[in-house]
C-alpha cells in the first residue's frame, strides 16, 4: 500500500502535460483525485479513464470560480498547484497583457487557491500542499519576462508558507522542474537541456510528495547549474551586458 492510497488530492492544472501525467501517476498509487482546469471537456475525458477521479472545472484567474471549486472539491488530504502559463518574451518585446496573464496564472492564481484552502487545512491540523515552480524561478533568464518572475514569486511564497505553517500539521513543499515536453515548451525555439517527458517528471513529483522534504529540484545536473548562478558575481553573469 502506498502513502497515497485512499487519500484525496486536488490537482489544479490537471488537463494536460505534467498535470495530466501526475493525475495518472497518483491514480496508480491508489489516490482519489479532484481534477481542475479551465477545459471541462478535457477534464471529463481524463476522469473517464481514471478510477475515483472527479472533475471540478476552475479558472484560477477568477476568485469566484476558485471559491466554487474549493467548495465542490470538499475535504482533501492534499493539493497540487500546477496551473501554468508561458509565453517566451524578451524585455525589448514587452507585451503587458501577456506578462500579466502569466503572472495571474502562475502566481496570483496560487494566492487565490491558497486563500480558499490553507485556513481550512490549518483548522483541521493536517494537509499537504505541493507548489509546482520552475528552475527558472531561481534567476532572471533571457526571454522569460513574466514567466521567470512569477515562478520566483511562487518559490518565495512556498518558503514563507513553510516557515509559517511548520507547527500546524500542514506540510508545504516546492517542486522545481526543468524543461518538460509540453504544449508550453513547444513555443521555445532554442535547445532545452535534459528535456523530460511529462511522465518522467510526474514520477519525480510523486516521489517528492511522498517525503516531507521542502525543496525538490530536477533534473540534475541541470538544476545544479541553475543554482550555481546564484553564487556567481553579477559582473560575470552579466558580462558584456
Amino acid at each position: 500500500m502506498s502513502s497515497f492510497d485512499g487519500k484525496t488530492y486536488w490537482i489544479i492544472g490537471a488537463s494536460e502535460g505534467l498535470g495530466r501525467a501526475l493525475a495518472e501517476a497518483l491514480s496508480r498509487q491508489g489516490a482519489h483525485l479532484v481534477l481542475s482546469a479551465r477545459n471541462a471537456d478535457r477534464l471529463a475525458e481524463i476522469c473517464a479513464a481514471l478510477p475515483n477521479a472527479q472533475a471540478v472545472p476552475c479558472d484560477v484567474t477568477d476568485l469566484d470560480s476558485v471559491r466554487r471549486a474549493a467548495v465542490e472539491a470538499g475535504e482533501v488530504d492534499g493539493l497540487v498547484y500546477n496551473a501554468g502559463s508561458y509565453e517566451p518574451m524578451r524585455s525589448a518585446d514587452w507585451e503587458t497583457e501577456a506578462v500579466l496573464a502569466m503572472t495571474d496564472v502562475n502566481y496570483t492564481g496560487a494566492l487565490r487557491v491558497m486563500g480558499e484552502t490553507v485556513p481550512r487545512l490549518v483548522r483541521e491540523g493536517r494537509g499537504d500542499i505541493t507548489l509546482i515552480g520552475s528552475l527558472s524561478g531561481y534567476r532572471g533568464l533571457p526571454a522569460a519576462v513574466g514567466y521567470a518572475a512569477s515562478k520566483a514569486a511562487l518559490v518565495s511564497l512556498a518558503e514563507t508558507m513553510r516557515f509559517d505553517l511548520k507547527d500546524t500539521g500542514v506540510t508545504v513543499r516546492i517542486v522545481n522542474p526543468g524543461f518538460i515536453k509540453t504544449r508550453l515548451t513547444e513555443k521555445n525555439n532554442f535547445n532545452m537541456p535534459m528535456l523530460m517527458t511529462p511522465e518522467d517528471a510526474a514520477e519525480r513529483v510523486v516521489k517528492a510528495m511522498s517525503r516531507r522534504r521542502f525543496r525538490t529540484d530536477f533534473p540534475a545536473p541541470f538544476s545544479w547549474v541553475i543554482r550555481l548562478l546564484d553564487y556567481l558575481p553579477d559582473w560575470l553573469v552579466y558580462r558584456g551586458k
